[in-house]
């Protein structure tokens, strides 16, 4: 039984909210998540995070749970291949949209499985038994520097290039996408987010809201307006999904 809850919200700063989320709970009997941040001038950020999310969900569709992991994981990453394929066509033939491009980090579960896939800084999350695990390694400029010993993770949450990513869906005519598959089980919750929330709050008040009182909705909005409260300097996107211990009806919230 897998719970799904999202928001969506422009924050204060920005005049565009150019993330941009799906979630579908029934897909074959499986469950499909997807956040994309958009970047680039003349509203094409927000072109093209639509575009990726819409272009990614079409192309699985033929997804279902006789599929094997690595099945699941090839379509996946060819459906993320696709859609970069698609919108680096699409701003090559228009002046305005040369260069646009944006972040996504898909996830497709079932009760014991999940396939993580994504390009950027947009970012997966684990929460078990009470402990945070990234999923996924930014394609950041500092993250390289970090990696390298350049500067330190704490230096890097307030970097001035913190936003300058190495890797981006739909600037290069072909991507090499991160797709990787992990167990998880009853009682674990995966975060997908833009970097509106992770950049803004560090990962142990996110795990204390993960792990706090209330329903997947109600974590849902907590992320945000913490978020909001250290700045909100950025578009926040956040995507909650759970492998729930009882029978309750799967819930989605509204994307604001």
């Amino acid at each position: 039984m897998l719970k799904l809850a999202y928001q969506s919200d422009i924050g204060r700063v920005r005049m565009v909210n150019e993330d941009r989320a799906v979630v579908q709970d029934e897909l074959n009997g499986l469950s499909l998540a997807i956040v994309a941040d958009g970047m680039g001038g003349h509203q094409a950020g927000d072109i093209a995070s639509q575009m990726a999310v819409e272009l990614i969900q079409f192309q699985l569709q033929t997804l279902h749970r006789e599929m094997s992991i690595e099945e699941r994981k090839q379509l996946v990453k060819s459906a993320v291949e696709i859609a970069n394929e698609k919108i680096f066509e699409f701003a090559s033939r228009r002046e305005n949209y040369h260069g646009m491009g944006t972040t996504v980090v898909v996830v497709l579960a079932d009760e014991q499985h999940v396939v993580v896939a994504h390009i950027g800084d947009s970012r997966a999350y684990r929460v078990h038994k009470g402990q945070m695990e990234q999923l996924t390694e930014d394609h950041s400029l500092v993250n390289e520097l970090v990696k390298s010993g350049q500067i330190t993770r704490e230096e890097a949450f307030h970097h001035p290039r913190r936003n300058v990513l190495t890797r981006a869906l739909g600037t290069e005519p072909t991507i090499e996408v991160d797709v990787r598959d992990i167990a998880w089980e009853q009682g674990d919750v995966l975060l997908l987010c833009s970097d509106g929330l992770s950049s803004l709050v560090d990962q142990e008040k996110l795990t204390v809201h993960i792990t706090g009182e209330g329903s997947l909705e109600e974590k849902v909005v907590r992320l945000i307006s913490e978020a909001l409260n250290a700045g909100g300097d950025d578009n926040v996107t956040v995507v909650l999904m759970e492998s729930a211990r009882d029978s309750d009806s799967a819930n989605d919230g509204e994307t604001g």
